[in-house]
């Protein structure tokens, strides 16, 4: 599956190349923002047409990562939908597939500030989730008790790297002390570079950045104050 493995408040979690977190200790499989609907609601609201398939590559993606680590719970940290319109309106398959990838096993449904509320799917919504050490929301609490580890989505860190002479931008995990933010899921989310100070107020000015890609990469980085 892959060998890169960081520790946060004594659990051994392992970084996937797709972008998924997955600590095998307690079978928990955590993805951040899918932003499922995300062309229909861009379609929607302003009227820009983008290719209709990122929903289903998106759920091809996660029913992947889910069928090589067999979860017995998955955590969505929020933003699984566009909004709440593109959740309401999302196709039968859509939710077919969903509840599939869900059946036999626990789905927690981190509430975003993209999708506040319930919908009708499988699964639980909660705010936040604590799992024995680890406290799974959706954004990074400014103030977090160092005693126990966050992990978190919403701001979808992304890395410029130069590979072979070519500059290019990788969605990566950033992680410093006793938080993790990870990448987003979902296709079409873009991204918010780690040069970005936002980073830096959470992190500190050293943290560690994982470039999801082929195999995890890990970089030690300096973040800005």
């Amino acid at each position: 599956m892959n060998n890169a493995t960081l520790s946060l408040a004594g659990a051994e979690l392992v970084p996937l190349p797709a972008g998924a977190l997955w600590w095998p200790e307690t079978r928990v499989l955590a993805v951040g923002d899918l932003h499922l609907g995300r062309a229909e609601r861009i379609a929607r609201r302003e009227g820009r047409m983008l290719p209709p398939y990122e929903t289903r590559e998106t759920l091809d993606r996660l029913d992947e990562v889910i069928r090589e680590t067999d979860p017995a719970t998955v955590i969505s940290l929020g933003d699984a939908f566009d909004d709440l319109s593109a959740a309401e309106a999302c196709a039968t398959d859509v939710v077919e597939g969903l509840c599939r990838m869900a059946a036999g096993r626990r789905w927690i449904w981190i509430a975003g500030n993209h999708d506040p509320g319930p919908v009708d799917l499988p699964g639980s919504f909660l705010k936040e989730l604590a799992v024995g050490p680890l406290m799974f929301r959706h954004a990074a609490a400014p103030c977090h008790d160092d005693t126990s580890g966050e992990i978190s989505g919403h701001f979808h860190p992304k890395m410029r790297v130069t590979i072979r002479g070519q500059r290019i931008a990788r969605t990566c995990f950033l992680t410093s002390g006793q938080r993790l933010i990870l990448p987003a899921f979902g296709t079409y989310t873009g991204g918010l570079d780690i040069t970005s100070p936002v980073f830096g107020a959470l992190l500190g000015e050293e943290a560690v950045a994982l470039l999801t890609g082929r195999r995890i990469t890990a970089l030690p980085v300096r973040l800005a104050a």
